[in-house]
């Protein structure tokens, strides 16, 4: 398996490299979590209007679950996009326990065998984990993939600037080191439009480990969710929609409804913040 898997508010600006002192996020952000179950009750509450957002185009959407999670945690999230005309995809490869021998190299013959059974591109989305599978098989076949949406996905910073990272190790049977060429690899965002939904109130992941270098092609979108809420919280699944409508021949960064900014601007995001923000 190649190295790189062995391990809202939009801005415009820069990520810049995420400073090596930003810390796992804070005990009480931790115990915010909590709050998941809440966000699939609004989920249910709010998917008549989601469902209003328009039809989709029918192409494939194939869904990567996060750390520990299997398929059936993103049923809600491929449901909607079933219900929307979408042709949503299971990863069709158990938990995900991180880097295993043959995964990555199956999800490639998997989008492969979706790009040409429907003759169209394929998104991908990656909730946590799934999403750094997301983008090195996006960055492995950039002429196969439409676009890249992932949730709370740690793919730049320190490797241990989370509360997941035992975890991890323990699951996975993989030591993480502070390899800084891998992480720079893993920081380098795919060539087609890639999108990163955060939340700075995520306390799995530390935000400043979810923020796309700036280019004409990569946005991150800021929500207000949990970690093990953002695949299944309504504001998160608005702006993955809004990406999945859009046409890749021109594609425009997210541009959020003025009724929902309060919810989805919490001002100017710069990884040099992150201890105070952690810190809450």
């Amino acid at each position: 398996m190649p190295q790189t898997l062995s391990s809202m508010s939009l801005f415009n600006r820069s990520a810049r490299t995420v400073p090596a002192e930003v810390k796992a996020p804070s005990p009480l952000l931790l115990m915010m979590e909590a709050r998941a179950p809440w966000e699939l009750a609004a989920l249910w509450l709010s998917a008549p209007w989601l469902r209003q957002l328009g039809r989709g185009d029918g192409h494939p959407v194939l869904v990567f679950p996060g750390l520990g999670a299997n398929d059936v945690s993103t049923l809600p999230l491929r449901n909607l996009l079933r219900q929307l005309g979408y042709a949503p995809q299971p990863w069709n490869f158990g938990f995900n326990f991180g880097p295993r021998q043959g995964v990555l190299r199956g999800c490639v013959e998997h989008v492969r065998e979706l790009h040409e059974r429907h003759g169209r591109p394929v998104s991908l989305i990656g909730w946590s984990l799934g999403g750094v599978y997301a983008r090195e098989v996006a960055k492995l076949l950039p002429a196969e993939v439409r676009c890249v949406v992932t949730l709370g996905t740690p793919f730049a910073g320190p490797p241990r600037a989370n509360n997941a990272w035992r975890f991890y190790e323990l699951v996975s049977r993989q030591k993480l080191d502070d390899e800084h060429e891998l992480r720079a690899q893993l920081h380098v965002a795919p060539t087609v439009p890639t999108t990163s939904i955060y939340s700075r109130s995520d306390g799995i992941v530390s935000w400043p480990c979810s923020l796309n270098e700036a280019a004409p092609h990569t946005e991150n979108i800021e929500v207000v969710a949990s970690h093990t809420g953002l695949g299944v919280n309504p504001l998160a699944l608005y702006a993955m929609l809004d990406r999945l409508a859009q046409d890749p021949r021109r594609w425009r960064r997210f541009d959020r409804p003025a009724a929902l900014r309060w919810l989805m601007d919490h001002g100017p995001a710069r990884p040099e913040t992150a201890q105070a923000s952690n810190a809450a």
